[in-house]
């Protein structure tokens, strides 16, 4: 055998030094994070807020972070499973869900902080930038977007987000560059940017047309769009639905929960009561002379007479 250069060897893995658990996980890129975090000396104590956008298998999540030296507090927050009390019920984690998704945590953070500022009413896709309406009132909400590892390709879903809560009146700074509808120049030449292509993804015109390419073959359009058929959804319908829900998020942004949802993705009957006997989760800790006598109890109904001295 020829001459195996050692690469692994033990000055290697004295030098070796593991990355951070959230690193290792792939949630955090910490080099980004410093960068977007890091605050001149002179303004101590002066948060810079993020934008922070994290995609799921099931879920679009929106939230707005401070950070301190000790730890990161979230400020926001907006959830797509979130869009079902709008009148969105299905696809919660194509496109238009997480424009529907960022354009309702902008609504949220412009109702709490009472800032007056309305962003994009007509949705058309053109690039949007806000700006302050007042010169001596308040400056609209700045925060940075926070991608963490998620591939920033061009239409990718986290720049969906993006773009619903510039829409919605948060001041992201950023360029069209990766929004759906942006085309590569050759080299020398300005980017090209067709806003009706952006448009069509807002409203979920990209899932209407598969739907209409599908619907060809019944059985695949069947298993791929079951939940679609069973809340009545069709292509033609699907404009119309997301207008709906952006006009029901702009009306009352903080709506509150109905007493029939609850939890993730899951339901409960109204007015149903535990069946009897049922173990509450909350239970409060009982005593130790509780204890005993719980066990005393089952002892004598089990029809035991002699029990240990301690229960006695």
């Amino acid at each position: 055998m020829g001459f195996i250069k050692v690469v692994k060897n033990k000055a290697y893995y004295k030098r070796y030094q593991v990355k951070y658990r959230r690193r290792r996980a792939n949630k955090t890129d910490y080099k980004a994070r410093v960068a977007m975090v890091n605050q001149d000396k002179n303004k101590y104590q002066t948060p810079k807020y993020r934008l922070v956008v994290r995609i799921t298998n099931r879920d679009v999540i929106c939230q707005i972070f401070s950070s301190s030296l000790t730890h990161d507090k979230c400020l926001f927050v907006a959830y797509s499973h979130e869009l079902k009390r709008y009148g969105l019920t299905v696809g919660l984690t194509n496109y238009a869900a997480a424009y529907a998704t960022g354009l309702l945590l902008a609504r949220r953070v412009d109702s709490k902080l009472k800032l007056g500022y309305k962003g994009m009413t007509a949705i058309d896709g053109k690039e949007y930038h806000v700006k302050a309406s007042k010169q001596d009132g308040a400056a609209p909400f700045k925060a940075l977007l926070d991608v963490g590892l998620a591939r920033t390709t061009t239409g990718a879903r986290v720049f969906g987000a993006l773009k619903g809560a510039v829409d919605g009146g948060l001041d992201v700074p950023h360029n069209v560059r990766r929004f759906p509808g942006s085309i590569k120049p050759e080299e020398g030449k300005k980017w090209e940017y067709d806003p009706k292509v952006h448009r069509k993804y807002i409203f979920g015109g990209h899932v209407a047309e598969y739907m209409r390419q599908l619907s060809e073959d019944p059985a695949a359009y069947k298993r791929q769009f079951s939940q679609f058929i069973k809340a009545g959804v069709t292509a033609d319908k699907m404009e119309k639905l997301y207008q709906g829900t952006h006009a029901a998020i702009r009306r009352e942004p903080n709506k509150k929960r109905a007493d029939t949802e609850r939890g993730y993705f899951q339901s409960k009957v109204a007015g149903a009561k535990p069946a009897e006997g049922a173990k509450s989760k909350n239970r409060s800790k009982m005593h130790k002379t509780q204890r005993f006598d719980r066990i005393l109890q089952k002892l004598q109904a089990a029809g035991k007479t002699k029990v240990p001295q301690i229960l006695a």
